[in-house]
């Protein structure tokens, strides 16, 4: 189980993604436009005013289960421990162990 601090972390930096998302698009909509050099610095600096954590790329996935980061299956929102354990139990449809 990862620590609690981190799990606190991510949930977190989703608030802020998502109560900056509209303001960053806009912002970077408006620097695409810009053909002059001294206007692009002045919306850059203003890009560089939101907070950090508010970018898209600093979210991290996470199992939904135990919080860990590492091993992460997209698909089931799980990582590779519990989507192993879960599939032997059975509790995942269509998920079966291979033999060959």
């Amino acid at each position: 189980m990862a620590k609690k601090s981190m799990i606190a972390r991510e949930i977190k930096r989703k608030k802020l993604i998502e109560k900056y998302t509209e303001k960053r698009r806009k912002i970077k909509s408006k620097l695409k436009n810009k053909l002059n050099f001294l206007e692009q610095i002045q919306i850059q600096q203003e890009l560089q005013k939101l907070p950090l954590n508010s970018s898209n790329c600093r979210k991290r996935n996470r199992c939904w289960k135990t919080g860990r980061s590492r091993g992460f299956y997209k698909d089931f929102g799980l990582s590779r421990h519990v989507l192993r354990e879960m599939s032997h139990d059975g509790l995942l449809p269509g998920i079966r162990k291979s033999s060959w």
